[in-house]
């Protein structure tokens, strides 16, 4: 039945763009034009979503004011177009109707990330009168799998991994009706229709058990390795509070030391073991549920054996999936409803990702069996097919005044557009993945479709539509066959999820890097342009990208290594940037890296490399005397035989640390700089010392420091002399620049800011000075950003 065009004449065509598929807002539409008493339709299309509304101009008005302002909290509208027309007949009431392609054939729109289960999902789990109740796979339109069982947009049932699933009358009624929580809830599912769990023993033999739940927690509380598959991908899970369980995990899955993360119920239980300020809190509650690293409580070591050695911080993540509830559910009692999770809870879990020898994240349950095997004592699994692996996202806080008290900052639960993620103001991303991806960061103006390569660590990809980068979850480092196939497969899923072509490719100035190989492959066979994009420049361009700053700025970044455009090796840079084109200002003073690239795994060389440096070498055997290399090391000093040199900021922390006896060797990358935070962290603050130059070159000079540090007893103390006498000499380096040149905004890029003494002791002298300054906040500042960067300036470069 058609509505008379003489009663309702006035209609509105609406665009919304943004994230606003597979977050509820067709419902939320259909229950405001409802409302209302507005008639039409809204659909998704590759667009994002369209709505035709008819009815009295009044009611329009209001439709047009809450459509934004009451959208569903997991959407985020970037944009609305408004067309005014005349309505020529429209349907009776309001429906949703079809997805429909995109206008011109491409897409502009984006698939949101996976989320936490919600609360009133988590009340139906735990209610033993709902048809649900301990359903592993409960979700609804607030919550649930995403971006992880896409396969392509629009977002439909039918493209994603669900399509396997036949809804059940029950649940299709749901779907179908538009008053209801699941209405148009693509992973809609229950007990009757949907996925289901079992329990496979170390061979993959499904065995037989009566609750699934209580055989796997059983296993863990008997001190065995379960391995559980999540939202994007496989965990490790083990009682954290078994030293012989921790032990066992890290002897099979070769990690000597590296810090295991923890899983537990609810923040009250995580208080057991670290501080958790309202900063911290607001992000652990949240439903991007990431890792956060938190301060440790004194005895939190001791009853967590073997955990997280050594370090001044846990990471700590709360359950996301139903999954992971109901072990803890089980663990507490099977008590009904949620209050129980507010409540201190014996369970602690090991929750670490299932990535062997550093290979990708696990996804699938056969290669679990097959790569986890010798690892896994059983396997939790269920037959709901990962799309696209994506690992736990890691977040850091940073506290601006040190210690475990923290000032509150608001995580808005609608975010601008200008905010990339909804994060404090004091947070920055260590890890980029779950929760966040495939989120877009918006630029500073429309780009050609670029694809970005990255980096050889922490290796992620990026490519841009229009004014929008998308950058992909953490893949990881390029040094095995596994995680360059990864590589690849995210290339492709990118490509169809977001209908993207590229038409220029990014990569680093590396030659051997696979992701430079691949990415001059790439752009070989398609007949495309590529532009290798110096390393240090790009890190300073992803900040410039993220706060859509296009004016000319100082860089600084800071970090382990990459390779300069004069073919050494970099890490201390000061640059000023402008655009697509860099020019170095300075660099931190050059260290000798004696053995090469061994000296990066081996702090003890860096601190010969100083004490060499300083004139000192005669001491270097005396002092290293338990080093079976020390003479040999102490010759290819003075022979300058096997020593490249080195601007790296990351070498020279390397070297405070071997000086004061804090680490000879790393078990893994950057293993001695957190070590020295953390101690320094645990003496707190002291005063800056004169000791470093900012030479007439730009070169900053840090060997006085060393000096100083090669006489301290108190490594604690050594390492709080060392924080706070870097922070004053990069600050009168970046000062003196700043007056040189006249620039007054700094971008600060590099994983060494990923150190939070580092990152606001600096960041506050330099606004103190009045200098404006930028830092990661979208991405992460170490490498796991860079390939934004990239894109950034490739975009730049060929726009020229």
């Amino acid at each position: 039945m058609l509505m008379d065009s003489r009663i309702h004449t006035h209609a509105l065509h609406l665009r919304c763009r943004g994230l606003v598929q597979g977050v509820g807002f067709r419902p939320f539409v259909w229950r405001l034009a409802t409302e209302l008493n507005l008639q039409g339709h809204v659909r998704n299309d590759g667009d994002g979503v369209f709505i035709e509304v008819c009815g009295k101009p009044s009611a329009l008005a209001v439709f047009r004011e809450r459509l934004a302002q009451d959208a569903p909290p997991r959407s985020r509208i970037e944009h609305i177009e408004v067309e005014t027309c005349t309505c020529t007949g429209c349907q009776e009431g309001f429906v949703i109707a079809d997805s429909a392609p995109a206008a011109g054939g491409q897409m502009r729109t984006a698939i949101g990330p996976d989320s936490a289960v919600c609360d009133d999902c988590l009340i139906e789990l735990f209610n033993p009168r709902d048809r649900r109740y301990r359903y592993p796979f409960i979700n609804c339109t607030q919550c649930g799998p995403r971006y992880t069982i896409t396969r392509s947009l629009p977002y439909d049932r039918a493209r994603t991994s669900m399509s396997a699933f036949t809804q059940c009358p029950t649940c299709e009624s749901e779907y179908r009706d538009p008053a209801h929580r699941r209405f148009h809830a693509e992973p809609n599912a229950c007990p009757s229709c949907g996925p289901r769990l079992w329990l496979a023993d170390a061979s993959g033999t499904e065995l037989v058990q009566g609750d699934v739940i209580v055989a796997a927690l059983g296993a863990i509380q008997r001190g065995e390795i379960v391995a559980i598959k999540g939202l994007g991908g496989f965990h490790l899970a083990c009682d954290a509070c078994n030293g012989e369980a921790v032990a066992r995990l890290r002897s099979r899955k070769q990690r000597e030391e590296k810090p295991f993360a923890l899983m537990l119920a609810g923040t009250e239980s995580a208080r057991e073991f670290v501080h958790v300020g309202e900063d911290e809190r607001a992000l652990l509650d949240s439903p991007e549920r990431p890792i956060v690293l938190l301060e440790k409580r004194p005895g939190a070591d001791e009853m967590l054996p073997g955990v997280a050695p050594g370090l001044a911080w846990l990471g700590v993540m709360l359950p996301y999936t139903p999954l992971h509830y109901l072990l803890f559910h089980q663990a507490a009692g099977r008590l009904t409803g949620t209050a129980w999770l507010d409540s201190v809870q014996p369970l602690v879990l090991v929750m670490t990702s299932a990535n062997p020898h550093g290979e990708p994240l696990v996804a699938d349950n056969d290669e679990a069996i097959e790569r986890l095997r010798g690892i896994g004592d059983f396997y939790l699994m269920h037959d709901r097919e990962i799309v696209a692996r994506c690992d736990d996202s890691v977040i850091t806080v940073r506290s601006e005044e040190g210690g475990a008290r923290r000032e509150a900052a608001a995580v808005s639960p609608h975010p601008s557009p200008l905010t990339p993620d909804p994060l404090p103001l004091t947070a920055h991303f260590v890890r980029r993945a779950r929760g966040y991806t495939p989120r877009p960061i918006r630029l500073a103006r429309w780009v050609p479709p670029v694809l970005a390569f990255g980096a050889w660590y922490k290796n992620s990809v990026a490519l841009t539509r229009g004014d929008e980068a998308f950058v992909s979850p953490h893949i990881g480092d390029l040094d095995n066959a596994a995680t360059c196939e990864a590589l690849l497969e995210t290339i492709e899923h990118m490509q169809v999820v977001l209908d993207v072509t590229p038409q220029f490719v990014a990569h680093d100035l590396h030659p051997d890097f696979f992701s430079t190989r691949a990415a001059v492959e790439y752009a070989q066979k398609r007949g495309l342009q590529a532009v290798g994009v110096q390393h240090h420049h790009a890190h300073v361009a992803a900040v410039l990208a993220e706060h859509r700053v296009d004016q000319v700025v100082l860089g600084l970044a800071l970090d382990g290594v990459g390779l300069g455009s004069d073919g050494a090796a970099w890490g201390g840079e000061l640059l000023r940037v402008d655009g697509a084109r860099f020019e170095r200002l300075g660099h931190l003073r050059k260290l000798a890296l004696p053995g090469a690239d061994r000296a990066a795994r081996e702090p003890w060389r860096m601190a010969a490399s100083a004490l060499h440096a300083l004139g000192q070498g005669d001491a270097i055997g005396q002092r290293f005397a338990h080093q079976a290399a020390a003479d040999a090391i102490c010759q290819m000093l003075e022979r300058a035989s096997r020593c490249p040199t080195t601007s790296s900021m990351g070498r020279w922390f390397d070297a405070a640390a071997g000086l004061l006896g804090v680490r000879d060797m790393m078990s893994f990358e950057g293993q001695a700089a957190m070590l020295l935070e953390g101690l320094a962290e645990e003496y707190g603050e002291v005063a800056a010392e004169d000791s470093f130059a900012v030479q007439a070159d730009g070169t900053l000079d840090l060997l006085p420091l060393l000096a100083a540090l090669s006489h301290e007893r108190d490594a604690t103390r050594g390492a709080a002399r060392f924080h706070a006498t870097l922070i004053a000499a990069l600050d009168a380096w970046v000062w003196t620049a700043a007056q040189r040149t006249g620039i007054r905004t700094v971008a600060l890029g590099g994983g060494c800011f990923l150190n939070r003494i580092v990152s606001r002791g600096l960041s506050a002298r330099l606004d103190a000075r009045g200098l404006k300054v930028l830092a990661a906040r979208a991405v992460p500042p170490n490498d796991g950003g860079l390939a934004l960067g990239q894109a950034w300036v490739a975009a730049q470069h060929f726009m020229r």
